[in-house]
């Protein structure tokens, strides 16, 4: 099995500070390969044009949210297998149902632990790996 260390994550948010607050979480959870996009379309550039294994996304964002860029994500034949977990300030829950029949892999409520990150990180990957 792949351990997050060795996965290439994409972080997507609009506040340059939460995109820093993750990249630190999952710094601290072995995990440095990690970039960062400041909306869903600037995401899809970044997962169209190179490889990553895990998309951690905001979901109220400008340009494109997070729901339309796990759309986009899961309608690409060669991006779909990638797990996105989403993330929001707001558990609602019309967001969090939306977001598991859109496909999301997980859902995480800011603000988060390191703790809740890694668990969640963990379980998708434990998940993808027994349906691989």
């Amino acid at each position: 099995m792949t351990t997050s260390s060795d996965l290439k994550f994409l972080v997507v948010d609009d506040f340059s500070t939460m995109r820093r607050i993750v990249r630190g979480l999952l710094k601290e959870m072995g995990c440095n390969n990690v970039e960062e996009a400041e909306d869903g379309h600037v995401a899809l550039n970044m997962l169209k044009n190179s490889r990553f294994d895990f998309v951690v996304s905001d979901i109220n964002m400008p340009v494109m949210n997070g729901f339309e860029l796990l759309k986009a994500v899961k309608a690409d034949e060669t991006l779909k297998h990638l797990p996105v977990l989403m993330v929001t300030a707001e558990a609602r829950k019309e967001d969090i149902v939306l977001a598991a029949q859109s496909g999301a892999a997980g859902y995480i409520v800011k603000p988060f632990t390191k703790a809740t990150l890694e668990e969640k990180v963990t379980k998708i990957m434990q998940k993808l790996a027994a349906t691989a």
